[in-house]
């Protein structure tokens, strides 16, 4: 049957595909996946049997506690992404600190697999939906400001040349060659003087 049409069992996949990514971008997911594999990376060198490896004291627990606490980040990471913050600066600190409690952290891999999806972490934004056809251009702050940080009342520093139109004009009137009232400056409000 080659030219069989999809039935009902083809959308609940693409249904749950389309959930699955709408949840991952929700959330810093690839940081806090390399955050995980970096702890179980960790974890892992601490437990190779080795005969490399000295477990002594305090030290030989601390080599088992980074991992896991950096295994908790990565999934804290994935179940709140609004403190996704603290738990990235947290992730990235103990990958440094797994170079002198667990075997060089992780012989050097599980450390940097942490340290990388710690920064993705903290350099993660949400991003923002906009409903189609009603995409809006960028919009800047700082544009349209006078020194006195009153929006919209940009005046010019040059002089208007003799017998040279009001530029006030061309600005506040939208179109050219729209007359603007005797007494309205550019952001809208009167002018008593210039009404004179």
């Amino acid at each position: 049957m080659a030219g069989a049409v999809p039935g009902p069992a083809a959308a609940p996949r693409r249904n749950r595909s389309g959930r699955f990514r709408r949840w991952r971008r929700t959330r810093p997911f690839w940081g806090a996946l390399l955050v995980i594999l970096g702890g179980a990376e960790i974890l892992a060198s601490v437990r190779a049997p080795l005969p490399v490896i000295l477990h002594i004291g305090l030290q030989g627990m601390a080599g088992y506690l980074v991992p896991l606490l950096l295994l908790t980040c990565g999934v804290l990471l994935l179940a709140t992404p609004a403190q996704r913050a603290f738990y990235a600066i947290v992730s990235i600190i103990l990958a440094l600190a797994s170079w002198l409690t667990s075997n060089l952290g992780g012989f050097l891999i599980g450390m940097l697999l942490a340290l990388v999806g710690g920064c993705l972490a903290v350099a993660w934004t949400p991003r923002t939906h906009r409903a189609a056809g009603s995409a809006a251009p960028p919009t800047d702050p700082d544009a349209g400001a006078d020194p006195t940080g009153e929006p919209g009342t940009v005046e010019s520093a040059d002089p208007p040349a003799s017998g040279a139109a009001d530029p006030s004009a061309s600005r506040a009137g939208g179109a050219a060659g729209s007359p603007v009232p005797s007494g309205v400056t550019v952001d809208g409000s009167s002018d008593p003087e210039r009404a004179r």
